[in-house]
């Protein structure tokens, strides 16, 4: 789900170096020796997952591929866990129990990469329409991650003691996933983890690079509906009408006054009125208008404050124009809660990535306003670590000098990450985190 952007790179993303020959070999570890022999095999399941993508809680063949995948290697898999979840277990002695996330559904967006691999699937979504479906996000890159990791842990065992649990992830885009995943056992069923992991693909950074963020990295995210009832007529007789798009017009306007007005400047906060929709015609004033917002924010008490004051101005705006009766305000999406990063885990971590990759390929990013529903599990208890992986081309990222509009963004129909370092990368991350945090032998 994280949509980034930025108009120019920070001092610290452009002191990065770009990738040069497989940033990801630059860790030596012994527990990663075979990654290069696995590639190849890593390379063809991204393809393959790359060209059938699947959309949100209808990953049944993705689930099922990646379900086989963790069986064959040895892992206890139980499949169907909060829709089309795949939960895998190895259990390896008395230790830690780590959980390492990768979701799994891709976005109704058409490929526009020119890849030779570019999906081509067509579906229809739940409202019935046909649309394209591409892996956007770079899901793709996470559940291949993921496998990747699985595999290099499991040949490992004698380096590790504790447990793994490994979770493909339905519905992230939804943000619907993990709550869903939870309700259905994911941390009663199964081992209760220890500490939870995950990556995300990020443009931002050349591949073969890291990123992470102490404390809030994603946001709240809340879907608002305002329904404005007025009183429809002739264009050509707005006295005889109460104007619902009148009414939506100030709205708009006084819902800008939240973040910029009422709201501590120092707690990031964001209200976007995305849609509007009403009328029919040029001469016809319409009977209602309906608008749908997002909000974003990080504290729970600036986001209770956001949305008490939505609901407030579009009633305080219908009442001033004496519009027939209040307007409805209600939620729209299921809300996404902000995702944190443990302060300790993420030092813990940092520190480990930054002396097995070098100083010169991990950073420390700003938090964005996008969201994630990996929130769930930190919410249900756990302290987690999410950190991103570079996954820009290295020339194309010097190219564009900074300005990062002159790069495919996530949820881009021309988002392309550079396989092999980013995969590469990406596994190795995975791998080495949870060796870190798991019991030594």
């Amino acid at each position: 789900m994280p949509v980034l952007a930025a108009p120019v790179l920070s001092a610290a993303l452009l002191a990065l170096p770009a990738a040069s020959g497989s940033p990801a070999l630059a860790p030596r570890s012994p527990a990663l020796a075979s990654l290069d022999a696995l590639y190849p095999d890593l390379r063809a399941l991204y393809v393959d997952l790359h060209q059938t993508p699947e959309l949100s809680t209808h990953e049944e063949k993705t689930s099922a591929k990646l379900a086989e995948r963790l069986k064959k290697l040895g892992y206890d898999v139980t499949d169907h866990v909060g829709g089309f979840g795949v939960v895998a277990v190895l259990e390896n002695g008395k230790g830690p129990t780590v959980l390492l996330r990768a979701d799994m559904d891709a976005l109704p967006v058409e490929e526009r990469t020119g890849l030779p691999y570019a999906s081509k699937v067509t579906t229809k979504n739940d409202a019935g329409e046909t649309v394209s479906v591409m892996h956007a996000c770079g899901h793709d890159v996470h559940m291949t991650s993921l496998i990747g990791a699985a595999t290099l842990l499991e040949k490992a065992r004698k380096r590790w003691r504790g447990t793994l649990v490994l979770i493909a992830q339905p519905a992230e885009e939804a943000g619907a996933g993990a709550s869903a995943m939870l309700k259905d056992g994911l941390f009663t069923r199964f081992p209760r983890p220890d500490y939870a992991i995950a990556l995300h693909d990020d443009f931002r950074l050349p591949a073969g690079k890291l990123g992470y963020t102490p404390g809030y990295l994603w946001a709240n995210i809340d879907s608002v509906d305002i329904t404005i009832f007025g009183r429809g007529g002739h264009g050509a007789s707005p006295q005889n009408t109460v104007d619902p798009v009148v009414i939506a017009a100030r709205t708009v306007l006084a819902l800008q006054t939240i973040v910029s007005r009422e709201n501590d400047p120092l707690d990031p906060a964001v209200v976007t009125v995305g849609s509007i929709h009403g009328g029919t015609r040029y001469n016809v004033i319409p009977d209602e208008v309906r608008l749908q917002l997002t909000v974003r924010s990080y504290k729970e008490e600036v986001r209770r404050r956001l949305l008490a004051a939505i609901e407030r101005i579009a009633k305080a705006e219908a009442a001033a124009a004496g519009a027939p009766k209040p307007p409805v305000v209600t939620a729209g999406e299921v809300p996404v809660q902000a995702c944190f990063n443990d302060p300790a885990l993420t030092k813990r971590m940092a520190a480990m990535l930054t002396a097995a990759f070098g100083a010169s390929n991990v950073v420390e990013l700003p938090p964005a306003m996008a969201g994630e529903d990996f929130a769930e599990y930190v919410r249900a208890g756990v302290p987690g670590f999410y950190f991103r992986v570079g996954a820009t081309p290295a020339a194309r990222f010097e190219a564009a000098h900074g300005d990062l509009t002159r790069l495919p963004a996530l949820h881009s129909s021309e988002f392309a990450p550079d396989p092999e370092p980013t995969l590469k990368t990406g596994v190795s991350a995975l791998t080495l985190t949870a060796l870190d945090l798991l019991g030594k032998r």
